[in-house]
């Protein structure tokens, strides 16, 4: 994403959590404070609530550079393309915007592809003041902007979206699991399915690194786990039920137990085949 921006001729620095990572073009700062000094735009993306509130108020966060700056008449604008409570990020945004800062909520869909493609997809929660400033950066990272409403409705849609990504490839998996233990070849049931209502993009994306029994993390397991828990826990404040989640998070549990954690969240197809005693593959010529 930082790459893109930079390709797109906007002045960057960047920091990042594990040291000695860097963006050709970008100048790599050595704090969120030394990242924001000068900023017009602090664009955030880490794995979750406790890392974005230590990146805005912990020991050199960018909050005070940024209220600082609007301090002496220029504008700010936060963004966030981390995934995280919803509610958490509506506190945040309070903290900010009374201090000048507006707040932008914008995650994303598309995976390390689509990242690196420059073809993300966002559903974003702010004022329609503040998208319009940001739209550049997000027409230098992504294909295509939604616009869920005020700060904090890009999150909560977010959860919403990874709830049907757990549950579809929860589906998928299980069907291949009972597929292989019924002796049904695989290579040939992914053509129905995909001829099928059944098709999913979920499914046209995982199918084939599952027929290569390729794991890695396109998007770690441990994410997902804690997406869907930050799902659950949404759910829990707004008083709803969800059976099917609550299901398929003890499903991740055992995976995440069992050191499945920085795999993709694919792998849990592989805690069903062991539950089963079977192994989901194509078939040998």
């Amino acid at each position: 994403m930082a790459a893109n921006l930079v390709k797109a001729g906007h002045d960057l620095a960047v920091w990042n959590r594990s040291a000695g990572k860097s963006v050709e073009g970008a100048r790599t700062a050595t704090t969120p404070a030394d990242a924001a000094t000068g900023a017009e735009v602090v664009w955030m993306c880490v794995s979750d609530t406790k890392a974005v509130e230590q990146v805005l108020f912990g020991a050199n966060g960018a909050a005070e550079v940024l209220a600082a700056s609007v301090g002496t008449g220029a504008s700010a604008t936060i963004a966030d393309s981390s995934t995280i409570s919803p509610s958490a990020t509506v506190r945040f945004a309070e903290r900010m915007m009374a201090r000048g800062v507006d707040y932008v909520d914008a995650p994303m869909t598309g995976s390390k592809i689509a990242a690196e493609a420059g073809s993300l997809i966002f559903m974003v929660g702010g004022t329609d003041a503040a998208l319009a400033r940001l739209q550049p950066l997000f027409q230098a990272m992504g294909k295509q902007i939604f616009h869920m409403g005020e700060t904090g409705k890009g999150q909560a849609t977010k959860l919403v979206m990874n709830l049907q990504i757990a549950l579809i490839f929860e589906g998928f998996a299980e069907a291949l699991t009972l597929a292989a233990k019924l002796g049904v070849d695989v290579e040939k049931l992914l053509p129905l399915i995909q001829a099928s209502m059944v098709r999913s993009g979920v499914v046209d994306y995982k199918a084939p690194f599952i027929l290569h029994r390729d794991f890695s993390p396109n998007f770690p397991l441990r994410l997902m786990l804690k997406d869907i828990r930050l799902a659950l826990d949404a759910a829990k404040e707004s008083r709803v039920r969800l059976p099917g989640l609550e299901a398929v998070e003890e499903v991740y549990d055992v995976a995440a137990e069992e050191g499945q954690q920085d795999l993709d969240y694919a792998s849990t197809l592989t805690l069903l085949e062991k539950w089963a005693g079977v192994e989901v593959k194509a078939a040998a010529k």
